[in-house]
């Protein structure tokens, strides 16, 4: 069984864990210098944290966004995701119009893949899915504590749940308290891995504590890695040439 994610000659689940770089601009104008700047980064894929953008509630604006920002990164996988502001996003919308607009995102043709979290209702989530995938677009389906870090069994409990609701690629980011946190990500990580993965998986520990979990994933399984531009979306997140050359030293060394 194929058990990686080929998108635009990118494959993730293969080899190094690919590099994402967050878009967070608030304004068009933003956005559009953002998106020149990374193409001049090496990272292998893009994602825009549309919960940022000021203009997210008027679907009109966000399609008229996403067409010129996908002019721009012609080339680059796009990830489209909309945050909450319980899983750390920039703010909240109802459960409809967090369905309506990666409906609408989806069916632009502009985006590669959409991020929807795990506990949105789990029927929004199959909506998603399925619409997602009529249109050729990969699911991540993802969570985030920012409170803590899980006991492993259910750390792997999340990520088995995302695979089970047909996620490409199933996505965990927890916030440790301590080093044994980290190690414990860690560990669920590479028995996801090892005993139950059918797809990539992408995990992390967050915050300074957690940059080895961002660092490694070679080692213990995570396929993708976030790396920050000139503003990093989550705490923790490594400059994205400093994360190639250690991604590149640690593979070297495998």
């Amino acid at each position: 069984m194929d058990n990686t994610v080929k998108v635009k000659g990118v494959t993730i689940g293969e080899g190094m864990p690919k590099i994402c770089v967050p878009m967070v601009g608030k304004t068009l104008s933003d956005l559009l210098e953002e998106a020149i700047y990374l193409n001049t980064l090496d990272a292998d894929v893009i994602e825009w944290r549309v919960d940022f953008f000021e203009d997210v509630l008027e679907l009109v604006k966000v399609k008229e966004a996403l067409n010129k920002i996908h002019a721009l990164l012609h080339n680059k996988p796009l990830v489209f995701t909309f945050r909450s502001a319980k899983e750390g996003g920039e703010r909240e919308v109802s459960s409809e119009f967090y369905v309506s607009l990666n409906i609408e995102a989806v069916k632009t043709g502009l985006v590669d893949m959409i991020d929807v979290e795990l506990f949105s209702n789990e029927n929004d989530v199959k909506t998603l899915v399925e619409k997602a995938h009529q249109h050729g677009v990969y699911v991540i389906i993802s969570n985030h504590d920012f409170d803590q870090t899980p006991p492993k069994e259910e750390i792997v409990s999340r990520l088995r749940k995302a695979q089970e609701l047909s996620g490409d690629i199933p996505k965990i980011a927890v916030m440790p308290r301590n080093t044994a946190d980290v190690l414990t990500l860690l560990d669920a990580t590479n028995t996801m891995k090892e005993q139950y993965a059918t797809r990539p998986i992408i995990t992390m520990s967050m915050a300074g504590e957690g940059v080895i979990s961002r660092l490694a994933g070679e080692v213990f399984g995570s396929a993708l890695t976030f790396g920050a531009a000139k503003k990093a979306s989550a705490p923790g997140q490594v400059a994205v040439d400093e994360l190639r050359q250690v991604l590149n030293l640690l593979h070297k060394s495998l």
